[in-house]
C-alpha cells in the first residue's frame, strides 16, 4: 500500500495520468452517486445535447401546463411550461441574490439554439441538485478553470451514459472569457448556506431514479436497506421536482457511523498511533489543503456543506482519471487507497458540516 502510495506521487509528478488508471482501479464505481442501478451496457453511451425542449409534449395537458403557479413566501408566479424552458431559469425570488447576468439566465449566446441557461440546472441560489454541482461560493479562478477543463477535455465523468456532462462540455466551448467570468463571479458572491440534512440509518425510503438521474422518494417508510450507499433526495418531491422551490432543499441518507468514520478521515487521513508511534493514514486530511473548517483558501475549493452525490463522483472521477487537469492530479495519491466505502463516508461528513439543524 505505502509503495502504491508513493508511485502516485511519481505519476503526479512525470504526468503519466493513464498509469495511474489502469493500475488503480480503485473502489467500485458508486453507481447510486451518477443516478444508475447496473453498469453501462459495451458501447452505452450519452448522445451530443440537442436543442432543449421548449413547449408541450405530446399528451401533456395545456391547460395544466400554461396554469401558473406560486409558492409560498414568493410574489412571482410562474406555469410549468415556463419552470421547465432551459432557456430562460425562472427566478421565484430574485431578491435573495444579486441579478443575474445573461449568461447565468439564458445560456451562451454563442451557443444558438443549443444553449440552456447555468441557472436552470444550478439554480439562481447556486445550490444545484444531486445530479449536477453545487456552485454557490466558489473562487472565480476555481470556478473558470473548471469551465476552460471542460473545454478543453480535461473534465469528462466516468460514467459515460452522464449526459449533463456533455451539456457542460458544449455550454463551455460556447462560453466567452467574458461570459465565464460573469458567471464565476455571479455565483462566488452567493453564500454557502444550509442545504442538505444528513440521516445516518440502516434503511432508507423506496425510490425511483428521474429522467434528470435524480432519486426521488416513492414511499415515507424507511424499508430499504441503505446497503453502503448514500442515497439523496428532495426534501418535498413536489417544491423541488416540480416547482424548483430554491428554498427546499434534500436530505441525504448514509450508513450509520459514517459520519464520525468520515471526520477521522478529514481531520487525520485515517492517522493513528500505535505504542507510542504514530502510524500514516490511507489519505492526506482534507483540512491540508481545503482549510481547517473546509471553506476553501484562495484558490481552493471550499466542500463543506455541498452534496454529498457530488462529492462522491468527483472522489471517483478524480480517481479513475477522468479529471485530467493538473489541479485533480493533485488529488490522485489522496484518493488512490480510498475504497466506497471511504468516499461515503467524507462526503457524509463534509456534507454535514454546516448542514440544516
Amino acid at each position: 500500500m505505502k509503495t502504491l502510495f508513493r508511485f502516485a506521487w511519481f505519476v503526479v509528478a512525470t504526468g503519466s495520468l493513464a498509469i495511474v488508471s489502469a493500475c488503480a482501479a480503485g473502489a467500485e464505481q458508486p453507481l447510486w452517486a451518477y443516478g444508475f442501478l447496473a453498469p453501462p451496457a459495451p458501447g452505452e453511451k450519452a448522445k451530443a445535447p440537442g436543442p432543449p425542449s421548449t413547449g408541450l409534449a405530446p399528451g401533456d395537458d395545456e391547460h395544466e401546463h400554461t396554469r401558473k403557479r406560486r409558492i409560498e413566501g414568493s410574489r412571482q408566479s410562474f406555469s410549468l411550461l415556463e419552470i421547465g424552458n432551459p432557456t430562460e431559469a425562472i427566478d421565484w425570488f430574485p431578491e435573495d441574490h444579486p441579478p443575474m447576468p445573461p449568461v447565468v439566465r439564458h445560456g451562451p449566446a454563442g451557443a444558438g439554439a443549443l444553449s440552456r441557461a447555468c441557472a436552470y440546472c444550478h439554480l439562481p441560489n447556486g445550490k444545484g441538485r444531486p445530479e449536477n454541482a453545487p456552485v454557490s461560493g466558489l473562487p472565480p479562478a476555481y470556478f473558470i478553470r473548471q469551465l476552460q477543463d471542460f473545454r478543453d477535455g480535461l473534465r469528462n465523468s466516468s460514467d459515460p451514459r452522464k449526459g449533463n456532462t456533455l451539456v457542460m462540455v458544449a455550454l463551455a466551448q460556447a462560453m466567452t472569457s467574458a461570459e465565464m467570468k460573469a458567471a464565476a463571479d455571479y455565483f462566488a458572491a452567493l453564500p454557502v448556506t444550509p442545504w442538505i440534512r444528513i440521516v445516518e440509518t440502516d434503511f432508507v425510503p423506496k425510490t425511483k431514479i428521474t429522467g434528470a438521474r435524480m432519486f426521488s422518494p416513492i414511499s415515507e417508510e424507511l424499508t430499504e436497506p441503505i446497503a453502503g450507499r448514500l442515497i439523496e433526495v428532495p426534501e418535498d418531491v413536489e417544491q423541488v421536482e416540480t416547482l424548483e422551490n430554491p428554498r427546499v432543499g434534500f436530505v441525504a441518507y448514509v450508513p450509520a457511523g459514517s459520519v464520525r468514520k468520515g471526520q477521522t478521515l478529514v481531520t487525520t487521513g485515517g492517522s493513528s498511533v500505535m505504542d507510542g508511534k504514530s502510524v500514516p493514514g490511507k489519505t492526506v486530511a482534507c483540512i491540508t489543503c481545503h482549510g481547517p473548517d473546509l471553506k476553501g483558501v484562495a484558490e481552493i475549493p471550499g466542500i463543506a456543506g455541498r452534496s454529498p452525490s457530488y462529492l462522491v463522483r468527483q472522489l471517483y472521477d478524480i480517481q479513475q482519471g477522468t479529471r485530467k487537469s493538473p489541479l485533480s492530479q493533485t488529488m490522485l495519491p489522496v484518493v488512490i487507497n480510498l475504497t466506497g466505502e471511504d468516499f461515503v463516508a467524507i462526503a457524509a461528513y463534509v456534507s454535514s458540516l454546516g448542514a440544516p439543524k
